[in-house]
């Protein structure tokens, strides 16, 4: 039985690159094999509840837009009837799209209620509706979280926040939802600290501050052992907005912070294009940096507007930028309990329920694109071949001496004398690997 909502559009097909149809698959197909793996199990697709069934289409200078039978009427709530509405048409999409996993926030699936009991009961009522639609569907949970954000109670931070009281909800909150999450068998946990930051310092204790977010890491961590969830839990990085500045600013602080509270086995990173773009660096170096660190976890696929400074959450369109990004997930193996997130919404004038569909096929045939020139990329050595040639002189003995610690500083230098080395520059050959690139795009 269908919501009706989408009409009688049927499931999206893979018909080809040579198809006109805007509600089939031109370049993602999940059963072709890349690299050993079917193309699904590379890109392990998620659909992100907030934005595809929760926004209403404002900005900050208008309001709603978007007109959804499980929206309240106005000054009226949200009821449990409208939440399991709402889950219906998600998992009639789920399923007309073919994507194996979604991911949500409490907030996203129930209603709030008066007192956290009620709010909790209310999230166990509707994850068991969510198994059943599990179960019909083979729909799966990549990852769920807890929105400590949104609310009043958060103004000032969740883990971070002055008054323990706070401290404690949110700790009561992230609780209940990885237990949900572990019964609904979620592949991961998620915890993006959207408030977890300052707007100034007059008024903020950082040391305090992080010792406070580094307790309630740890305290999580430790839960998750004790109850045998398998999952792994990842911090989303994003550097500011809707905080001035925001403790997990990038990839690099977030590891930084992992190493001083001890965390650093215990926890990866869950990484986001627009938040890359607001920290200043690219989606690629990211993903380049969280795989040397060994902190790589999952991705969330959206982009920016680049002529506007916030963060846009649009749908992934330049194909050269995912085959960068893929290209990054391959050489680090892959995803193991990850995956590509689409945390991307519509524009505010994009009315229709195939809107939702056409977005998300869109997107999803981008990645796919980008995944097949990443594979060709690493198959060809394209890349790789030119980066070992790079570094070869590492191989050598001396080199490896000196890497190891066989050789002290006085050693070394007295080499370079003894041998009269002149190192001469060699090409960095930027210009040829970009063409290189743009060959497999």
């Amino acid at each position: 039985m269908t919501s009706g909502f989408f009409g009688d559009i049927k499931p999206a097909r893979y018909e080809g690159p040579d198809s006109t149809n805007p509600l089939a698959y031109r370049h993602y197909n999940p059963d072709e094999i890349l690299l050993g793996k079917r193309m699904e199990e590379h890109l392990r697709f998620a659909i992100a509840y907030w934005h595809s069934f929760t926004w209403p289409g404002g900005d900050p200078f208008g309001g709603q837009t978007f007109e959804r039978p499980w929206f309240p009427k106005e000054g009226s709530g949200e009821t449990m009837e409208h939440a399991k509405l709402k889950a219906d048409v998600a998992f009639e999409m789920f399923s007309l799209l073919g994507a194996p996993y979604f991911c949500f926030h409490d907030a996203d699936v129930r209603p709030e209620g008066d007192t956290f009991s009620e709010s909790a009961s209310r999230l166990d009522e509707i994850a068991d509706y969510f198994a059943t639609k599990m179960s019909e569907t083979g729909v799966k949970l990549l990852w769920g979280t807890a929105n400590l954000f949104s609310n009043r109670r958060y103004m000032a931070g969740a883990a971070t926040n002055p008054d323990p009281d706070v401290f404690a909800y949110a700790a009561a909150t992230v609780k209940h939802c990885i237990d949900v999450t572990k019964r609904l068998n979620g592949e991961n946990y998620v915890l993006w600290g959207g408030r977890e930051g300052y707007e100034t310092l007059l008024n903020t204790d950082l040391s305090r501050e992080l010792d406070q977010l580094g307790r309630f890491l740890s305290l999580v961590v430790d839960y998750k052992h004790k109850i045998g969830f398998k999952g792994t839990i990842l911090i989303e990085p994003k550097p500011q907005e809707p905080t001035k500045h925001q403790y997990d600013y990038d990839v690099a602080t977030v590891f930084g912070f992992l190493q001083k509270y001890g965390l650093e086995k215990e926890v990866k990173v869950n990484i986001e294009q627009g938040h890359a773009i607001l920290a200043g660096h690219s989606f690629e170096h990211e993903l380049a940096l969280a795989n040397a660190l060994g902190i790589f976890g999952s991705i969330d696929m959206n982009r920016n507007d680049y002529q506007s400074g916030w963060d846009t959450d649009q749908f992934p369109n330049n194909v050269p930028e995912m085959v960068l990004a893929y290209y990054q997930v391959l050489l680090g193996g892959g995803f193991k309990t990850g995956g590509t997130n689409f945390d991307a919404k519509l524009r505010r004038q994009s009315l229709d329920p195939q809107d939702l569909l056409i977005a998300h096929i869109g997107g999803m045939d981008c990645c796919a694109r980008g995944l097949k020139a990443a594979a060709r990329m690493i198959e060809d050595k394209a890349l790789g071949g030119p980066l070992d040639e790079r570094y070869a002189g590492w191989k050598s003995p001396e080199a490896q001496a000196m890497l190891s610690g066989k050789r002290t500083l006085e050693a070394i230098a007295a080499r370079v004398v003894t041998d009269k080395i002149e190192p001469q520059p060699k090409s960095g050959r930027q210009e040829y690997l970009e063409n290189v690139v743009n060959r497999y795009v």
